[in-house]
């Protein structure tokens, strides 16, 4: 393994019904000014809202609401939070929501204690903050595993570009698998599959030989698998849902990756196709995934190879000839049951079917997404255009 120092500073909160206990002894910890963070008008719809704010108040806080953080969160977003935050006088930043709530509000913790424009600050002069509001997120919408780190992904309207940053810690995490029952079912496969992604980038990561942490990986995988199965079968499978969230958490909380160098090339495409098309990331990551690894055969292909026997259960085949075609033809029959899966959860696997039909905005999107150093192949951008155009 590589060499490597583990600290996690989450508390975690897990299991059915836990959130209000959760939250109330999480306040008795806080400032009395504390911004409640939200998406859209579900949380209100859903009186989830009205029940989070009651236990707030229960606590003696003082509540600014701050409302309207939209999937694929801008930047004019966190401004206008940081804004809010400097004002209200914010002692503590309650996100309530999926990924882009809780990656936006990690950017708002940091852009509040600092004049200078964090964007320019991370990528610009490479520094990166270290004072931020304290803050906790309670989880609606599983799959990104935002909470677990201090990770955001933010799209910048102006220069055209959805790219991470680097914000705050939570303080805690809630994952109550009854906040997220009203989800719409597209919405949690979508999520689920995001796991699935996070576990499959780091498991393809340098070096290609399968250490600890692999082993641990495909495991959470096999649990995707299976637990997104069955709660497709039964929406009501709470036991599923359940499970769906802690190996969200698990996938990004930095486990995985102990050891390991990361390649999450996929990630940084499909950001830059959703900063010209602002389309659902799940679904954006299963159209590449397939073509991505059908091009990694040949680079990539012993652990392509482990990965369709460890968690799709495919077996080598004598009749595919030598070992050498023994591998790849493993690898390529793990990929085909990638893709079938896909289907099967009803996620695309063309960009037409997310109705993204034009050619200009992969070119454009194959031009500015970030090459990670890590995949075991180093694309050009044209090959990376070639590959997006497809699976048109």
């Amino acid at each position: 393994m590589e060499r490597f120092d583990y600290i996690y500073p989450v508390r975690q909160h897990f299991g059915k019904g836990c959130a209000e206990s959760a939250i109330k002894e999480e306040m008795a910890k806080t400032g009395k000014n504390v911004m409640l963070a939200y998406g859209g008008g579900s949380l209100k719809r859903t009186g989830l809202y009205d029940r989070i704010r009651s236990w707030l108040e229960e606590c003696g806080k003082e509540v600014t609401d701050f409302g309207g953080i939209m999937p694929n969160p801008t930047y004019a977003k966190v401004q206008e939070g940081a804004r809010l935050a400097r004002e209200k006088k914010t002692d503590f930043i309650l996100a309530v929501g999926g990924g882009s709530v809780i990656d936006c509000c990690k950017i708002i913790s940091a852009q509040a204690m600092v004049e200078e424009d964090i964007w320019d600050m991370q990528y610009e002069r490479h520094q990166f903050p270290t004072k931020f509001i304290p803050m906790g997120a309670v989880v609606t919408a599983s799959g990104t595993g935002a909470e677990q780190n201090n990770g955001a992904v933010i799209t910048h309207e102006g220069k055209k570009l959805k790219q991470p940053l680097v914000g705050a810690y939570h303080s805690f995490a809630v994952l109550d698998s009854d906040l997220t029952g009203t989800l719409p079912m597209k919405q949690v496969i979508s999520g689920a599959f995001d796991t699935l992604s996070h576990c499959m980038e780091t498991y393809m990561g340098q070096p290609q030989h399968t250490n600890l942490s692999d082993e641990i990986n495909e495991a959470v995988m096999r649990n995707v698998i299976r637990n997104l199965r069955a709660l497709i079968a039964d929406p009501d499978d709470d036991f599923a849902r359940g499970e769906l969230m802690w190996a969200s958490a698990i996938a990004e909380n930095g486990l995985l990756k102990l050891g390991k160098v990361t390649d999450f090339q996929c990630h940084m495409i499909e950001h830059a196709v959703g900063a010209y098309t602002d389309c659902n990331h799940g679904q954006g990551l299963a159209v590449i995934h397939p073509v991505l690894y059908r091009h990694l055969i040949g680079y990539g292909t012993e652990k392509l190879a482990r990965m369709a026997e460890k968690v799709w259960g495919i077996h080598p085949d004598a009749t595919d000839g030598s070992q050498e075609d023994m591998t790849a033809a493993m690898a390529a029959k793990g990929i085909d049951a990638l893709e079938s899966f896909i289907r099967e959860i009803g996620l695309p696997v063309r960009w037409s079917e997310m109705g993204i039909t034009d050619e200009s905005v992969l070119r454009a999107a194959a031009d500015t997404c970030f090459l990670t150093a890590d995949c075991c192949r180093k694309f050009t951008r044209d090959e990376i255009f070639e590959m997006l155009k497809s699976v048109m």
